[in-house]
């Protein structure tokens, strides 16, 4: 894929997970790689690390994405650094915590929306004028499976957060195209990656992993080729206001 060579990517909660293994898929098409984190700080200098030796240039960028302060404060930080962002992925979200709709406070919603809808929100906002100057880049949201059948018990507003982000995709795309910029989205299944560390039990991922048709749960880099192909402009130039399912055969359009 020899138009990712030299590009510059920005790549949301990429210390671990789908977001490190989007990182380095990337990274060894030649793709510069601005990796961000919140907490995880040593995790994002080992995929830094692992980008560099890929022979392309990458830097950590610490940010809390709920703040939209501090998401200005990141886009500012990373076009500074790189000079443009060609390729914006909006990986970063959770669950906060699992809870049942009708009880759940304003003080969650906030925060599961904050950071899994205001923060692309917030940080499309802060790199779109730098791409409409250039006449040219793409957005990838990483959005759900649960988009759609609204997720398993307690996580339904993780879910609706992540429908909001598959509308969005297709809202933006249909504003932004006259800029010469794509947006898409890519909603994964049932991954096994930290975004389960605490919030789905052993128990609830096994019922999980029965309704998949391929009869496993996926695995963070099997995420990242749906990226590749929609950040290429080789094979994707036709494509945008598209959401992308990667899900072992789980959900079906």
């Amino acid at each position: 894929m020899k138009d990712l060579r030299d590009k510059v990517a920005l790549v949301t909660g990429s210390s671990s997970g789908i977001g490190a293994e989007i990182a380095l898929a990337l990274a060894r098409q030649g793709t510069h790689v601005a990796v961000h984190y919140n907490s995880r700080r040593k995790q994002a200098e080992t995929v830094v690390s692992q980008c560099r030796d890929l022979g392309v240039r990458a830097a950590p960028f610490a940010a809390d994405v709920a703040d939209t302060g501090q998401i200005k404060q990141l886009a500012e930080a990373v076009l500074a650094r790189f000079g443009h962002v060609d390729i914006l992925v909006n990986n970063a979200g959770g669950f906060v915590r699992r809870s049942l709709l009708v009880e759940t406070e304003d003080e969650l919603i906030d925060q599961v929306f904050h950071l899994n809808g205001r923060s692309m929100i917030a940080l499309c906002r802060e790199i779109v004028p730098a791409m409409r100057a250039r006449g040219c880049g793409t957005i990838i949201n990483l959005t759900s499976i649960s988009a759609r059948n609204g997720g398993s018990l307690g996580s339904g507003l993780y879910s609706s957060t992540k429908a909001y982000v598959s509308t969005f995709t297709r809202a933006l795309a249909k504003e932004l195209v006259k800029d010469g910029i794509r947006v898409n989205a890519v909603a994964p299944g049932v991954i096994d990656t930290p975004i389960h560390d605490g919030h789905t039990s052993p128990e609830v991922l096994e019922q999980l992993r029965a309704t998949i048709p391929m009869g496993r749960l996926g695995r963070p880099e099997e995420c990242a080729g749906a990226v590749l192909f929609l950040a290429s402009e080789t094979l994707a130039s036709f494509v945008t206001g598209q959401v992308i399912e990667v899900n072992g055969g789980a959900g079906l359009p």
